[in-house]
């Protein structure tokens, strides 16, 4: 049978709140709402369906104590992340919010109401403290960290919640089990012995022989139980990755196994996420769990060093083993004999014997280059569906983000490039001059500084759905500031190549250049705000190339870009 729930009882508040599901409704269209953000939505889902049993709400201050001081809730019981909903001043000021108030909580893509949230308290959280306790460093090099100090609010709302109803899908539907569910599947195929596998990745050959070695090992069935919510950044996308699993589910034994998507937002906090992990699996039914090497974790610190030690998420779990009551197995690494054409547990390969490997460093360069992925690291259907979600540099977009002051001739350079690109062919090239942005998109916008952010980051968007769709992008706005030109390369990067090219015209030979006199009007205060003059332009300290058309030619300035893209393998094919 089906592992017993955490704490004894499937919290599972959708089930508990039928009975009374229309009060709730129409009680939460009378009542003040909170619209949740997406990690507050996936923690939502998580405690209404039961995989956060035994919560029934977010933690009130003396259960977040407790978790961060001893992992424990207050009553004793083991958890190990604390499960917040942040919230902030103004939030607390525009909703009145009090102790004992009854909160609607709202999907942020629909605004449909998934809950009733009665407050407990409200309280302000030592973050510092929260980030050396749960992550093990206040290192914003850590992304959980990093979001805790900038994203999350300054106050954390606890209390107890009623479910009105789960959040809609439209992805994958038939894989999205709630604990009562995936139960009831492992009952009606008799499965009493499963071994979860958890992954925010892809899944190759060797996963594939490590789950069936681990299965056999244990006389069990294969639960694939991907994380869907919120993984790591820079992880590639859940669409992908379930496309990779829906192919290698099939790859198994018939019957061994069966995959089920988990809406978690994942922390990456190594020894106390695994052991968070094993719980929420238990929840889940599960009677064995897989916890790899470094599980859960960030990679490096700030320092360069790894935040946790390769074994640490292996050590706690087995030190709590008894009483989570879910027998952990840890990961093998294996390791591929092509003599053989075998992959065989790491301390068993024979002295002498010939070995292969691929990193995923190797991995994502061979995809970025179109290089060949040999059948014996990864099956045909698995690279071929990774090949067109990440196709090599030569079929994807980029933006080359010109920035200088005004009459520099970035705009020069721009034109030229378009034309050159469009000679070169091979995809689309947009134009997109600050002049034209400003016209079409920002034209309610002044230059103060803060209109000048919103101006960029309009353009970053912009420059990013284009990228993604495979063009080139050529922008050339002043974009005076570093912060903005750092956030429009962060919103570029997500889909392509973005390169900086800092046109460092000096400002005595863009004046000038400047036929139209707007710097001497600047001069006389006729203008103000105007950048070089009495508004500064931070230079550039990671541009990709630096370029002074006072003493090169556009032609010879057209050049370099194109040989950057080219040596960057934006042209032509492997």
């Amino acid at each position: 049978m089906a592992n017993t729930p955490h704490g004894g009882i499937l919290k599972d508040l959708i089930v508990r709140d039928q009975p009374i599901h229309q009060q709730l409704l129409q009680e939460s269209s009378t009542i003040q709402s909170i619209v949740l953000t997406e990690r507050q939505l996936c923690d939502l889902e998580l405690i209404i369906s039961g995989g956060f049993s035994p919560l029934e709400g977010f933690l009130n201050q003396k259960d977040y104590n407790s978790v961060v001081d001893d992992l424990r809730l207050a009553n004793g019981a083991l958890w190990s992340i604390p499960i917040n909903l942040d919230v902030s001043q103004e939030d607390i000021d525009r909703i009145s919010l009090k102790p004992d108030q009854r909160i609607a909580l709202r999907d942020p893509r629909n605004d449909n109401a998934i809950a009733i949230l009665t407050v407990q308290d409200i309280y302000r959280p030592d973050k510092v403290k929260e980030a050396v306790q749960v992550f093990g460093d206040d290192d914003v090099a850590h992304p959980a960290v990093k979001y805790l100090h900038q994203s999350v609010k300054e106050f954390y709302v606890g209390g107890n919640v009623q479910a009105i109803q789960a959040p809609v899908h439209y992805d994958y539907v038939a894989y999205r089990n709630t604990p009562a569910e995936i139960r009831a599947y492992f009952q009606k195929l008799n499965w009493t012995r499963v071994v979860a596998f958890q992954t925010r990745n892809p899944m190759h050959r060797a996963h594939r022989e490590l789950t069936v070695r681990a299965a056999r090992s244990r006389q069990a069935n294969v639960l694939i139980n991907p994380v869907v919510g919120l993984t790591k950044p820079g992880d590639i996308d859940h669409f992908t990755r379930v496309r990779v699993y829906e192919a290698i589910i099939r790859r198994y034994p018939t019957g061994m196994a069966a995959l089920s998507l988990l809406p978690l937002a994942m922390r990456m906090a190594g020894p106390r996420e695994a052991l968070w992990h094993a719980i929420i699996r238990k929840n889940h039914g599960n009677t064995h769990f897989i916890i790899g090497r470094d599980h859960a974790g960030p990679g490096k610190n700030s320092a360069g060093k790894d935040f946790y030690g390769p074994y640490d998420a292996q050590y706690l779990v087995e030190k709590y083993k008894d009483e989570i009551d879910i027998e952990v197995v840890p990961f093998q690494q294996v390791t591929y004999l092509p003599d053989s054409d075998e992959y065989v547990p790491s301390n068993e390969v024979p002295a002498g014997a010939k070995t292969l490997d691929i990193s995923g460093t190797e991995l994502r360069r061979r995809l970025r280059s179109g290089a060949h992925i040999p059948e014996w690291f990864s099956y045909p259907e698995v690279v071929a569906l990774l090949r067109e979600s990440h196709p090599p540099r030569s079929k994807q977009g980029f933006t080359v983000f010109l920035t200088g002051y005004h009459a520099s001739k970035k705009e020069h350079i721009a034109r030229a490039l378009q034309v050159s690109l469009n000679q070169q062919g091979g995809r689309s090239i947009s134009l997109l001059l600050g002049e034209t942005i400003r016209g079409k998109l920002s034209s309610e916008l002044g230059f103060s500084k803060r209109e000048r952010d919103i101006n960029i980051n309009r353009l970053g968007f912009v420059s990013a759905e284009l990228t993604k769709a495979g063009a080139g992008v050529i922008v050339a706005p002043i974009a005076p500031y570093e912060d903005a030109r750092k956030q429009a390369r962060q919103e570029v990067e997500k889909s392509g190549g973005f390169f900086l090219v800092h046109v460092a015209t000096p400002l005595e030979q863009c004046i000038a250049w400047d036929r139209d006199g707007v710097y001497e009007r600047a001069k006389k205060g006729e203008i103000t705000g105007f950048t070089g003059i009495d508004d500064p332009y931070e230079a550039p300290k990671n541009a990709e190339l630096v370029v002074d058309p006072s003493t090169e030619s556009v032609a010879q300035i057209v050049r370099r870009i194109v040989l950057l893209l080219d040596q960057q393998g934006y042209f032509g094919d492997v």
